[in-house]
């Protein structure tokens, strides 16, 4: 009598099957934020590269990045990083005068993630687009 009522009930199971499920990831995450992730207490990776440019652009992609001045000849890049849950995704890589570096999950994640690049003093360096004053030494 009513076919769109009919047609619609299927749909109404799936809508709520698709609820349930997320309604269950949504239970796993929060219970996930018992295990406690913390990058300053990761064990830390370091990774070198050769550079002669005069100006350096750095991509962080959002994460906490300290960019220090130092007498290295080189760049050197330190990654602290932590993950209890989901797809991890690292990148630190020199190309050109570019230097892209990311740490960070995907899907139910739970990860924390931080940097810190030595850069030879007198090189001009922008992050994430923007100019910026260097720290201290390393």
């Amino acid at each position: 009598m009513f076919p769109s009522a009919v047609a619609q009930r299927p749909a109404a199971r799936v809508t709520a099957a698709r609820f349930t499920v997320a309604a269950a990831a949504v239970a796993a995450a929060l219970a996930l934020t018992g295990c406690s992730v913390d990058a300053s207490k990761a064990t830390p990776e370091a990774k070198t590269f050769r550079y002669a440019g005069t100006a350096l652009k750095v991509t962080t992609h959002e994460v906490a990045t300290e960019l220090v001045a130092t007498d290295r000849k080189d760049i050197k890049v330190t990654r602290w990083f932590d993950a209890a849950a989901g797809t991890e995704h690292l990148t630190w890589v020199l190309r050109g005068d570019t230097l892209d570096i990311d740490a960070g999950c995907s899907g139910l994640a739970l990860c924390d993630a931080r940097f810190k690049v030595e850069v030879p003093k007198g090189i001009a360096v922008t992050k994430d687009g923007r100019k910026t004053a260097l720290t201290g030494k390393g």
